[in-house]
């Protein structure tokens, strides 16, 4: 139980989980995002459906292209969802 959740039931988290350690945002990497129509997203999903993908890299894919086409190392498909 998260501790959030076990303050709201009023219960003590355990010792494991008030010094569970921070995941280090350089092994998962910076999150980028965006706000787009309800229908960018279905449509997003559905290709990486379709192709048996993720979103995370079809939009590695995206902005591999874009660097690309600004003559920039394409560099976002490094980062493997996970």
């Amino acid at each position: 139980m998260s501790n959030r959740f076990a303050q709201a039931l009023g219960k003590k988290p355990s010792p494991q989980q008030q010094q569970a350690p921070a995941k280090s945002s350089k092994k998962r990497g910076k999150h980028i995002g965006g706000y787009f129509t309800p229908e960018v997203s279905r449509q997003l999903r559905q290709v990486a459906l379709d192709e048996n993908s993720s979103v995370q890299a079809l939009l590695g894919e995206a902005l591999d292209l874009l660097f690309e086409s600004r003559r920039l190392p394409a560099i976002a498909g490094r980062l493997k969802a996970g």
